[in-house]
């Protein structure tokens, strides 16, 4: 075993036991790959070593759920995260588990074929901030209300890679364990960052994990997929996944998802119509001229900038996903569901708020399904909104276009978090709305 290892777990000790506010509790990202596991196990086997009368700091486990993971991935993860709660309490440990999923307007399926957003790339990102960055920053923050202050726990490594050393060493401070994190009353503690590859997969594979079982499955999964794990993204600067990461299996950064084709490669076929589906959001993204609408969500239009994917690629994008999720499910079972119910209302509720929809998504459920999905008292609630509403702009049904269009707009900034520009934009339906209403007045005149 690497002579880190008891530095590491005394500087752990050290930490937890002297730290001048005994108060704020400590939040470990754990993503369910070599680093984080090897980080857990090492703060674990510190607090076994420390009596139970000292045992005071609450210590969160924090795993993030984008609801997109690779589903073989998500199941293991699973399952070691219900070991660990079991394993925590049997030992007296102030160890607690908890999942960070997005909000439901926040998810991929809402935003890609509900609003129509292309999918992910380099220069349009915007999966990482909604699916990762804000549900774990919601949860740090909620501890931060209630404690003050609070350590985040991360594995990063600087043997991982040359730019997450150069962003180790510019956040760190010389001769301090701890280094600010961008929220207010966080900072950053990284106990295994002078630990390189091979001495993490040494102590893994010579030190079980203290939850009970071994490593030998999470050793496959490494093996079968030739991959690395997805780090607990907590800001802009923590890397996101790339190249042959376990993450998200729609992602469409990389030219290559390597893990997900490594899997299949040793025996996981069932994952295939995943790759296929992957594959058609990169076909449609590449080619806007034929498969995203001119317009933009607010209903204007600039050259060169292209606006949502067209109401018929959106409900192909929802056809296909119910049946790659039937088909999988018909194999793997029920269990494996790439989409929840949730967000097929949501999607319905976004269709109906964009009228150029004539799709519905109970229809196209029931026709992969065979079933009889029944979402008419979702519609008809919002159909009478919008009844109501024209009731009482009957006597100026230009109003009425006017509201529907500012509510729109106030939707979409709210779904993309940051408001930047809403004034604008509601200012600028004004003043369309006002020529509008002045020409009509001057053509009535004339």
């Amino acid at each position: 075993m690497s002579i880190k290892v008891p530095f590491i777990e005394a500087e752990i000790q050290d930490q937890y036991l002297h730290d001048e506010n005994s108060d704020r509790p400590w939040i470990l990202g754990f993503s369910g790959g070599k680093d984080s596991t090897m980080l857990l196990q090492l703060v674990w086997k510190a607090l076994l070593k420390i009596p139970r009368e000292l045992r005071r700091r609450e210590i969160w486990v924090v795993c993030n759920d984008t609801l997109v993971e690779n589903p073989h991935i998500v199941n293991f993860i699973n399952r070691t995260l219900d070991t660990i709660k079991v394993a925590a309490v049997e030992q007296d440990l102030p160890i607690l588990v908890q999942k960070t999923t997005p909000r439901l307007e926040d998810t991929f399926w809402v935003n890609l074929i509900g609003r129509g957003y292309p999918a992910p790339n380099n220069v349009f990102r915007w999966c990482t901030e909604r699916l990762k960055i804000d549900p774990t920053t919601r949860f740090i923050k909620s501890k931060i209300a209630e404690d003050g202050e609070v350590i985040i726990l991360l594995g990063t490594r600087s043997a991982e890679s040359g730019n997450r050393a150069r962003s180790i060493k510019r956040h760190e401070v010389k001769g301090q364990r701890l280094r600010k994190h961008l929220l207010p009353n966080a900072y950053v503690f990284a106990p295994i960052k002078d630990v390189d590859t091979n001495e993490l997969w040494q102590y893994l594979m010579q030190v079980s994990p203290p939850w009970g079982g071994t490593h030998k499955e999470l050793m496959t999964l490494y093996r079968n997929a030739n991959s690395g794990d997805c780090p607990l993204v907590i800001d802009e600067t923590t890397p996101s996944c790339g190249n042959s990461r376990f993450g998200c299996w729609v992602c469409t950064v990389v030219k290559r998802d390597k893990s997900m084709e490594g899997l299949i490669g040793n025996g996981e076929d069932w994952m295939e119509p995943l790759v296929a589906l992957r594959d058609y959001f990169v076909e449609t993204r590449d080619n806007p001229e034929q498969y995203r609408e001119k317009r933009r969500r607010d209903g204007t239009e600039k050259e060169g900038v292209w606006g949502p994917y067209k109401p018929w690629v959106r409900a192909e994008f929802l056809r296909q996903l119910l049946e790659a999720q039937r088909d999988i499910q018909a194999e793997q079972g029920e269990s494996m569901q790439l989409i929840s119910h949730q967000e097929l209302v949501a999607i319905q509720v976004t269709w109906y708020r964009d009228s150029i929809f004539n799709a519905k998504v109970a229809d196209i459920y029931n026709s992969v399904y065979n079933v009889q999905l029944d979402m008419q008292k979702h519609e008809e609630k919002f159909r009478q909104e919008e009844e109501l509403l024209r009731e009482v702009c009957a006597d100026q049904p230009q109003d009425f276009d006017l509201i529907q269009q500012s509510l729109k707009v106030l939707k979409t900034k709210t779904l993309m978090v940051k408001k930047r520009g809403l004034q604008n934009e509601i200012e600028n339906l004004l003043d369309r709305h006002i020529r509008t209403e002045k020409e009509a007045a001057l053509s009535h005149a004339a």
